[in-house]
């Protein structure tokens, strides 16, 4: 946003911002604050970095504040690792909490402001099994029927509760539940469950607690505790808006008070964004860990080479809607290509090494050209490539019997090796079995890139590099997870996993410069696409993931399906 107000185009604001500004102005409130308010029951995901640009950057646009609160309520399925993987992931996005709470911070006060509903004949303690609470709560058309504990006196109430809190029952024996009403249209609205009964360690409280609050309950109330201002949902949360405000009211809470707005989740094409099904995945072993690349976690996404500018801009770019709408993984991508193109760093590696033998170069000659490290960054400068008698060039870029408009090497043609000379290829050699070994070349030292004086002309430009120091490593090349653009609406998603998701090169050859890198660096491979440094690397073998290709390949193989 231009910070020029006199000559600056005036900013198309999303609805959320509208109402952001709208209550500043009318004074409703002097600042704001916003929360991000994730389960610690599984890694973040690109569709939580949606919800974590947008929370923290209207905070950030507006002067205002975001915390980070942990919505640990089910210590069955929570971790400490979970925890700290969010915090990672907030920070790397480049956003810092003004606080960080966690909805168990609030235990004690939510347990007080039970206490108080069900003084005020608004809760009560219900020993149906959860399939008859289901039942009673009728259908969408039908009104739901009373549970027969419905009218218990709040005196007796209190007694079950606390007996529930010491731990007197077992899990599931009972609940507690709010009295609304059960003929409401909203189903949310049918006397919805309050607290549940565990008998599990909490990764915080320890076993102090034996009942934890639901959702719904811990929600508004950590909202109101905290001072939220607006607390921003999901689309799925518009029919819990209802309950969120009622629980509000008969608490008493004085104004202002937060208010809930939904948006748009983010759904992206051959992707899964359940934590259920990354679960399973994980625990199936399809993938590698919450981290490999090819997961949509945030975690993922960074081992995979991906910056947090990218999927911020990414955030930007799709906005804040109110109606659900699939975005394609190629703009994604897109963002990636073009913030890796400003910044990363040009090398060469070979994937796939011909050898290239340059007959008429002296054998123990080496000689040092210049080329650029990144022609988009003018500070970038430039380093030395070896050449010398022995090369190397990729398998695909050499063809016995190329078809027509092949402008590549095969024998008798020319072509031009990238910042070096001309050469042409004389002849193929092939071991017993009929397979290319080598190449017998010439090259034309006067063509050299820069300064060349040859006269010849070619069409085409490959990479190579100097057998004689060249690294040999170990690259991962990955690819989309799925082979279908919805894979969540399959009637089993795991059947359309991509066979061909991960091809390991085990010995590609790489520039010597490479061999010293550190985890998590990005360079773009000449004419290879966008790579990385994964932690898998060791001194002795450096291990290089596939961020995205130069070119979305995909969308050629969809136009070809067509």
């Amino acid at each position: 946003m231009s910070t020029d107000k006199s000559t600056a185009t005036p900013e198309s604001l999303n609805f959320i911002e509208e109402i952001v500004e709208a209550d500043l102005a009318s004074g409703k409130h002097r600042h704001i604050l916003t929360r991000f308010p994730p389960e610690p029951n599984g890694y973040l995901h690109i569709g939580h970095a949606k919800s974590i640009c947008l929370n923290f950057g209207l905070a950030r646009k507006y002067g205002g504040k975001t915390n980070l609160r942990f919505d640990d309520t089910n210590p069955v399925t929570e971790e400490t690792e979970y925890v700290d993987s969010i915090l990672d992931d907030v920070r790397w996005l480049g956003f810092e909490p003004a606080n960080i709470f966690y909805a168990s911070d609030y235990f004690d006060q939510l347990y007080a402001w039970a206490i108080q509903l069900i003084r005020d004949g608004k809760a009560y303690v219900d020993f149906s099994s959860p399939a008859t609470i289901a039942d009673m709560k009728g259908t969408p058309t039908e009104p739901g029927t009373d549970s027969p504990f419905r009218n218990t006196p709040p005196e007796e109430n209190l007694d079950l509760f606390e007996k529930m809190k010491i731990g007197a029952f077992p899990d599931g024996h009972c609940v507690l539940r709010a009295r609304i009403d059960m003929a409401s249209p909203n189903m949310h609205m049918r006397d919805p469950i309050l607290y549940r009964i565990k008998h599990a360690h909490h990764h915080r409280t320890g076993d102090k607690w034996n009942i934890y609050p639901m959702y719904d309950w811990a929600h508004g109330q950590s909202d109101c505790i905290e001072g939220i201002t607006h607390s921003i949902c999901t689309l799925e949360f518009i029919p819990h808006r209802e309950l969120y405000n009622w629980l509000i009211e008969q608490l008493g809470i004085p104004a202002p008070v937060p208010h809930q707005y939904e948006f748009a989740r983010l759904n992206l094409t051959y992707t899964v964004m359940s934590k259920r099904k990354l679960l399973q995945l994980v625990r199936e072993k399809h993938v590698r860990g919450w981290d490999d690349p090819r997961m949509p976690t945030i975690s993922a996404y960074r081992r995979k080479g991906y910056t947090p500018e990218s999927i911020r801009n990414f955030a930007q770019r799709i906005g804040v809607a109110k109606r659900e709408n699939l975005i394609e993984l190629s703009l994604l991508e897109f963002f990636i290509r073009e913030d890796l193109n400003k910044k990363a760093q040009r090398r060469f590696a070979v994937l796939h090494p011909l050898k290239v033998v340059i007959t008429n170069y002296p054998e123990d000659q080496v000689e040092w050209l210049e080329t650029e490290n990144n022609p988009e960054d003018e500070h970038a400068g430039k380093r030395q490539l070896a050449f010398s008698r022995e090369l190397y060039i990729e398998q695909d870029d050499f063809m016995e019997n190329p078809p027509p408009k092949y402008f590549r090497l095969s024998p008798g043609s020319m072509v031009r090796l990238k910042s070096a000379f001309i050469i042409k290829c004389d002849s193929v050699v092939k071991d017993d079995s009929g397979n290319i070994t080598a190449l017998h070349c010439t090259y034309f030292p006067e063509s050299r890139s820069g300064q060349d004086t040859s006269g010849l002309k070619t069409q085409g430009v490959i990479h190579w590099l100097s057998a004689s120091n060249a690294k040999q490593a170990e690259v991962r090349l990955y690819d989309r997870l799925f082979r279908v653009e919805d894979p969540a609406a399959e009637e089993d998603f795991k059947q359309s996993i991509n066979p061909d998701s991960l091809h390991v090169v085990e010995q590609a050859m790489v520039e010597p410069a490479l061999a010293a890198v550190r985890t998590g660096e990005t360079f773009q491979f000449t004419r290879l696409g966008y790579f990385c440094v994964d932690p898998d690397s060791t001194p002795d073998r450096i291990v290089f993931n596939r961020t995205v290709t130069l070119k979305d390949t995909w969308a050629k193989e969809k136009t070809k399906s067509v």
